[in-house]
């Protein structure tokens, strides 16, 4: 497990990311903002050249804010993973976050579940 945190503001957001099942969970806790968005960034996206993870679970269970700058993070994520025939999939959004997800159209791309194991299923309902 690898974990990234924001050294000058600690505790506004942190990132862990582990591997189970050949999918890579992302597991983010704190505020989502323009101040953090390269954090995010270096966690769900591969530098230029590298190969992407096939299949991603974003776990916000931990996240209690997101802007737009959270936003462009996911919509980049999935542009690159589904550029190479995977997926994106975010588990676990509280209220605040999902209704920013929705609000802006995200949950159309993206499959939101209630939790990680439902993210994790191949074949999620």
């Amino acid at each position: 497990m690898t974990d990234i945190e924001k050294a000058d503001r600690p505790g506004s957001l942190s990132v862990a990311h582990r591997v189970v099942d050949g999918v890579r969970v992302v597991t983010v806790h704190g505020e989502i903002d323009h101040d953090v968005k390269d954090v995010l960034r270096e966690a769900l996206l591969c530098e230029e050249g590298a190969v992407p993870p096939l299949r991603v679970v974003a776990d916000l269970s931990g996240v209690t804010f997101m802007d737009s700058s959270g936003i462009n993070v996911f919509l980049a994520a999935y542009r690159q993973v589904t550029g190479a025939q995977g997926w994106l999939r975010i588990a676990a959004a509280q209220e605040p976050v999902l209704h920013v997800l929705r609000l802006v159209g995200v949950d159309d791309l993206l499959a939101c579940h209630p939790t990680t194991e439902q993210a994790l299923n191949p074949d999620p309902a």
